[in-house]
């Protein structure tokens, strides 16, 4: 039994589902930007849609309602997700406002800036910028270059870039309409420098002009997102009051002394930034709308588009329906649909430590579920944004000719999203993070084995630096008498996991060196990073795939699990699929086994065929922002169609 849109759409929309549909209602009042415009005039219809968006007080949600908010940090993020499905210039510009200024003016201030700034950011009253990144430091954010130096005379923070690499740039909002921007700087008091903090600092003053001190330069034309204003900040000796300083985690008294309730340096940074995680979250929402939108338009369009006659009947073929076309979208929309899972899950937890709750008021946040959720963001950011970028290619190579022009979309999201790979964290150093985090853990966990279960481990590591030399597999695969069966829910976990695991603890032995006296640390590391990286993307694999099954298991209609299943099966095996040459040479699956696995891929793919015109459509993508030449006439040229061989027919 097939479900129901509505019942599908239900399910993929998880705990939020109102917001979204609120969303989904605006976005269809808003009209598409012309993309003939010219940049100055593009920014000024995003800075209008921008407005607009507030007078809808759906940017307000998320925020302390004693000031106006609802509280529902979930549901403000779950909101810009589903803006994605829109301009993403208004999704970007809406998320340095809301989500990185009014965010940080929230998680790291106390009452005196909420009193005097919240309410203004939340109306859209004042425009701010969050300005982090630096010429010469982006992700390495511990090392920022600018400093804020308090002078106790005039109880005044002197703001200053001490050299060109310190400059801020690419930051939002700055070009053009921004008025005040959080900086992040050294804190220097009393001649001793305590670390990055916040500090809130005018850039403009009401009639636009830049503020004394401050040079402001515009980083011009981008390859997308350019109805975003971006750009540079220099700060020649800004004086900002004491006050300033965004003090929840530190403060500086008049006279110059520094206090905070987290004594260590380096534990008050990571927490800092750690309450910051929600644009991280929020970019890779962001980049799950734009892999479902461009999956919209590739799919619907492989459907209508027909190429070369089958010799049986004599009619044209829907190019989806060529094995090729299929393997090339359905697997990308299975894995998109096993992304919006974890996605919202992590929105979840995100929602459950961060908003405000009157059992919590005053308490120093959870630092282990803290540290833990901005794993799971680096992770599922990283994965996902690099999953958006080959997605997107590869849906503008699925309607060939046709999807490279930019009344049809598909380039203009391509260009809008290049972006997401690096911003909000680099994605190779945000797997590093996440690999950081598993090997500190894993360290832990092996410190508590009792003498029996470190004797089984340190055996259980040996046979496993064999398997690596010699490719045999150490244990049998499972149980004597059974068979391999790719679609067993539990085989595809335990192939997952045991890659994972494995790796990690690979990556643990080759850096065990590291901890010897007089070891070339960096060069350790060094050595060992590709294998880092691994091990940090099979652990978000296995993230994920919980995630789909957690998600299946909500379902409420039986039709919907179902089908779901069926979309689980292919994103893992797809994923096992990847790395066959993994399973292989680590002895987990045998030539045939791996053989089967992409026959089972081909058979999923012909069973969704027929699903895939409702699993694109259960994303709710408003009509009025898919509309285009692409999808209104089937029988439209468009140029050869490479998914299909030349050959046929």
């Amino acid at each position: 039994m097939t479900p129901s849109v509505d019942a599908l759409r239900t399910t993929l929309d998880g705990r939020w589902a109102d917001v979204r549909s609120s969303v989904r209602e605006q976005m269809s009042r808003f009209r598409p930007v012309d993309p003939d415009l010219s940049t100055e005039e593009y920014r000024a219809k995003i800075l209008e849609l921008v407005r607009e968006l507030a007078e809808t007080g759906q940017p307000h949600t998320g925020f302390s309602p004693e000031y106006g908010g609802k509280g529902d940090v979930g549901g403000v993020v779950t909101a810009f997700q589903t803006l994605g499905y829109g301009d993403l210039s208004l999704l970007v510009k809406a998320g340095v406002q809301w989500g990185l200024f009014g965010g940080a003016v929230q998680v790291l201030g106390t009452e005196r800036h909420h009193e005097r700034y919240l309410r203004q950011i939340m109306d859209g009253e004042l425009l701010g910028c969050f300005a982090m990144t630096e010429t010469g430091h982006g992700s390495d954010v511990q090392h920022l270059r600018t400093t804020a130096t308090y002078d106790p005379v005039a109880e005044e923070f002197v703001i200053d870039t001490p050299e060109p690499g310190a400059r801020k740039d690419y930051i939002g909002n700055a070009a053009r309409d921004g008025r005040m921007a959080v900086v992040f700087a050294q804190l220097v008091t009393r001649g001793e420098t305590h670390g990055v903090h916040a500090f809130l600092v005018p850039i403009r003053d009401d009639a636009g002009a830049a503020m004394p001190g401050l040079e402001i330069g515009d980083c011009g034309h981008k390859a997308g997102l350019n109805g975003v204003d971006n750009g540079r900040l220099t700060f020649r000796s800004v004086r900002v009051p004491r006050e300033a300083l965004l003090n929840r985690f530190a403060d500086v008294s008049p006279d110059g002394t520094y206090s905070s309730s987290i004594e260590n340096e380096g534990r008050r940074f990571f927490t800092m930034l750690g309450t910051l995680v929600r644009g991280r979250i929020s970019v890779a929402g962001g980049a799950g709308s734009a892999s479902q939108k461009a999956l919209t338009l590739a799919i619907r369009y492989g459907e209508r588009r027909r190429q070369f006659a089958d010799p049986g009947t004599g009619q044209e073929t829907a190019i989806l329906d060529y094995r090729a076309h299929q393997r090339k979208l359905l697997p990308a929309l299975a894995t998109t649909y096993a992304l919006q899972f974890a996605q919202d899950d992590l929105v979840a937890e995100m929602h459950r430590l961060q908003a405000p709750h009157t059992d919590r008021q005053g308490a120093e946040p959870d630092e282990t579920a803290q540290r833990d959720l901005e794993s799971r963001a680096a992770g599922v950011k990283a994965i996902g944004t690099w999953h958006a970028t080959r997605t997107i290619q590869t849906c503008r190579e699925a309607c060939g000719g046709a999807g490279y022009l930019s009344e049809n979309l598909l380039p203009q999201l391509k260009a809008d999203t290049d972006v997401f790979t690096t911003f909000e964290g680099d994605n190779t150093v945000l797997l590093q993070l996440l690999a950081k985090n598993l090997l500190t853990d894993y360290g832990k966990s092996v410190q508590k084995l009792s003498p029996l279960g470190l004797a089984r481990f340190v055996g259980g590591q040996a046979l496993d630096a064999a398997v690596e030399k010699t490719g045999v597999n150490k244990l049998p695969r499972r149980l004597p008498g059974r068979g391999f069966h790719p679609r067993d829910r539990a085989e595809q976990r335990r192939l997952l996991a045991n890659r994972a695991e494995h790796l990690l603890a690979g990556v643990a032995r080759r850096l065990r060196p590291a901890l010897g006296k007089g070891a070339d640390q960096f060069a350790i590391f060094n050595a060992a990073q590709d294998h880092l990286l691994d091990a940090a993307r099979a652990h978000v694999d296995v993230l994920v795939f919980d995630a789909f099954v957690a998600g299946i298991e909500r379902a409420a209609d039986p039709s919907v699990t179902a089908l779901l299943e069926t979309v689980c099966d292919l994103h893992a095996l797809a994923t096992i699929e990847r790395d066959r040459a993994w399973y292989l040479e680590h002895g987990r699956l045998t030539a045939a086994e791996t053989r089967a696995v992409v026959a089972a891929v081909n058979e999923l793919c012909g069973e969704l065929r027929p699903h895939a015109r409702l699993l694109v459509d259960a994303f709710g993508i408003p009509e009025g922002w898919i509309a285009c030449p692409l999808l209104e006439d089937p029988a439209a040229e468009s140029g050869a169609t490479a998914s299909v061989p030349e050959m046929v027919g």
